[in-house]
């Protein structure tokens, strides 16, 4: 029994290989694959790849940006099971031109004119017929025929006749191999130029990724590739002036630093710009130093045009900040503090103290052009100055600095700075000020935006500037607001304006109205204060703003006369405003502002902007005061060996798709024979073409070589089925 099983096992064995085999190089097999490769691609277009952690939280939630990271979504074409199946395709289609090659090349090689005369009946195309003329002279006429028609052909003589058999056509079975050469050509140089090679040398060499911060020359070997590298894909950045020889190659978990052959230097960057803002062409200057000859040669790269040395590739990918100097003055919105200037640069950070509030300050971006859409709005309806909603609002007053507009009209609008202001729960809100005013619905108006986080759009308090384009006057109502006698004073002053005749009671009870809208206004009283203890717990507590001043109305005033008194009171506000403005101006010595229209369109403006500011999620404002832009370039390095397989592959995929639908192989049989009636004098002819696709192309061709061959004959037939 023992000698029975062993008998049988190296067959058994033998067979499941041969399954196997089968498997891989079937068609089914590499058509799942390539569904596969296509439902990734789909996934890595969607999915954004390579962003931070914290993006694809805020995206997908906790659990679900784990569960991705874990599969690898956010680098789909570097993932192992992406690999894995880019591999699995090579060894398909190599099978399967290994298996199909063999019998391509024997069928190139075979005429087949071996074929019976009786089963040329059989085929689709057939004809025969009897000629005038002698065997001899009908072999020398086809022969001619076919040549001129550059058709391959071959004669077997046989005892009772001829057998001449053509082919034409045959590179459509060489497109059959030069498509799936190309599968694998082009899978293989993904393989070369993907992250395989770079996390092979990391576990081989014991390299690992680098998580940390700090200087680059600090970070240690062991997170550095040697420039020997025989692949990789980086980014460098060099800013103006500056000089770099390591690239970062971003890992899905940290980073790996590429030393290079070479130092890249960056003498001048260029960039111009389209009228709409955007990047017309941008360029560097750059000088090459070798490390090894030392040699030195200035280069230009352009986008798609860029330059190489030692086998590396130096694409101009994009640009940034080079570490522009940045000079902001700070102006708190509390009172009781003065304003003060910062300095940094981009891409640093320094600590702010106020009211002993610690908070982290850094500096993230200068964008020295703006061009924004600032047209009319459509239908004229400009903003909504007295919309008392701000919670539900804040894309119309915090909202887009310069929304959708029609006419179009596009103006660079100067300089803007982004800066993070961190608490110390290192909890972060990003911001995004203009350094000049813009006009906007007749009022020229300083722009500083805030997003919770990069996801979101930027939300716009827009602050009117005076005659001198400062923010100064709207900053001194804001802090004036804050101070009770210069809101009494604001209030008698209202009051003995709007009734200069009327009696002592009826002035006594406009200012105490005047002052009561000041106090919600500036948040010194809850605008719920008045309500019964049940409304105070469904309704959260507001301090400031027309906000506040709202709330107080939905407590104390039904819902019937609610919208005229409304009216009413933001008269006495916006003249309470204007009093309380003129009272701050006249304890600083300075004239009181005239009530011309100027003045009124700027109180009106600054109505809503001073509500708007209670929500302003910081205790100051940063303006861009000064600046000396500093621009930085960053290239793609790359070594690419299966670059050359890529479009080798390409090439081959052309020829190969082509070969195969727009070259049709064709068969040809004609077969020779005396008749017997007229033996040397006529000739029977019996002929049959053969093509991999059923046509009117085909049809029109055989009739064309059916009356070429058959001339003037007898009898001719074909199919009709």
């Amino acid at each position: 029994m023992s000698v029975t099983t062993a008998g049988f096992e190296p067959g058994a064995r033998s067979r499941r290989v041969r399954d196997a085999v089968e498997l891989l190089s079937s068609m089914r097999f590499a058509i799942a694959l390539l569904t596969l490769i296509c439902i990734a691609s789909v996934i890595g277009t969607v999915v954004k790849q390579h962003e931070p952690l914290t993006n694809y939280v805020n995206q997908f939630g906790p659990f679900w940006a784990d569960v991705f990271a874990t599969v690898g979504l956010y680098t789909v074409y570097s993932a192992w099971w992406f690999l894995l199946i880019l591999a699995f395709l090579v060894v398909s289609t190599s099978l399967c031109i290994a298996r199909n090659t063999p019998k391509i090349v024997a069928d190139l090689k075979a005429y087949k004119e071996n074929v019976r005369e009786q089963s040329l009946q059989a085929f689709h195309h057939k004809a025969q017929g009897r000629v005038d003329e002698g065997r001899d002279a009908v072999l020398e006429r086809v022969t001619q025929l076919l040549a001129a028609g550059g058709w391959k052909a071959r004669l077997q003589t046989r005892p009772n006749g001829m057998m001449v058999a053509a082919r034409k056509g045959a590179a459509n079975k060489l497109g059959y191999l030069a498509a799936h050469s190309a599968i694998v050509l082009v899978c293989l140089g993904g393989l070369l130029d993907g992250d395989l090679i770079v996390r092979a040398q990391m576990w081989l060499q014991d390299k690992s990724t680098y998580r940390g911060g700090g200087l680059i020359s600090e970070v240690p070997a062991q997170h550095r590739l040697s420039p020997r590298n025989p692949t990789y894909r980086a980014n460098l950045l060099v800013p103006e002036g500056g000089r770099a020889g390591t690239a970062i190659l971003s890992m899905p978990d940290g980073v790996v630093l590429q030393d290079l052959p070479f130092d890249v230097e960056l003498k001048k960057f260029i960039v111009d710009y389209y009228d709409t803002g955007m990047p017309k062409l941008f360029a560097s200057e750059i000088v090459i130093h070798d490390r090894e000859t030392g040699e030195s040669r200035e280069a230009r790269v352009e986008v798609n045009h860029p330059a190489f040395h030692r086998g590396v590739a130096i694409y101009q990918s994009s640009f940034d900040d080079g570490g522009s100097r940045l000079k902001l003055r700070a102006v708190p919105l509390q009172p009781g503090t003065g304003g003060f200037d910062v300095e940094g640069v981009v891409g640093g950070s320094t600590t702010l103290e106020r009211g002993g509030e610690a908070l982290q300050l850094e500096f993230t971006a200068l964008r020295v052009i703006n061009v924004e859409n600032l047209g009319a709005d459509e239908g004229g309806d400009g903003a909504d100055v007295r919309r008392v909603d701000l919670a539900d609002a804040l894309s119309d007053h915090l909202g887009s600095g310069a929304k959708v507009r029609s006419p179009k009209t596009l103006r660079n609008v100067g300089p803007s700075v982004s800066y993070k202001l961190r608490d110390a729960s290192g909890q972060a809100r990003e911001f995004h000020n203009y350094m000049l005013p813009v006009e906007l619905d007749g009022q020229r108006v300083l722009l500083a935006g805030v997003r919770d986080n990069p996801n979101e759009s930027f939300r716009y308090l827009r602050i009117p500037v005076d005659a001198a384009d400062s923010i100064d006057t709207w900053v001194r109502l804001r802090v004036a607001l804050a101070s009770p006698a210069l809101r009494e004073v604001a209030a008698r002053r209202y009051a003995a304006a709007a009734t200069p005749d009327a009696q002592s009671a009826m002035q006594e009870q406009l200012r105490a109205t005047s002052l009561r809208l000041l106090s919600l206004f500036a948040g010194d009283e809850p605008g719920d204060l008045a309500a019964p203890e049940s409304a105070a717990r469904a309704i959260p507590p507001v301090r400031g703003g027309l906000t506040s001043v709202a709330r107080f109305l939905e407590t104390t005033v039904p819902e019937a006369e609610r919208e005229r008194v409304s009216e009413v009171l933001l008269r006495i506000l916006d003249g309470s405003l204007f009093e309380l403005l003129n009272a701050a101006r006249a304890a600083a010595g300075e004239p009181p502002l005239p009530p011309d229209e100027t003045t009124r369109r700027f109180m009106t403006h600054t109505l809503t902007s001073l509500s708007d500011s209670y929500f302003y999620p910081a205790p100051l404002l940063l303006q861009l005061a000064d600046f000396t832009q500093v621009q930085a370039s960053v290239f793609q390095v790359a070594r690419a060996p299966g670059q050359k397989l890529v479009y080798l592959g390409a090439v081959l995929l052309i020829v190969g798709v082509f070969a195969m639908l727009y070259v049709r192989e064709r068969r040809l049989w004609i077969w020779l024979e005396d008749d017997a009636d007229a033996p040397g004098a006529r000739t029977r002819i019996v002929t049959a073409l053969s093509t991999t696709r059923r046509t009117l192309e085909a049809d029109a061709e055989f009739e064309r070589l059916k009356a070429t061959i058959l001339p003037n004959a007898a009898t001719a037939t074909r199919d009709p089925a």
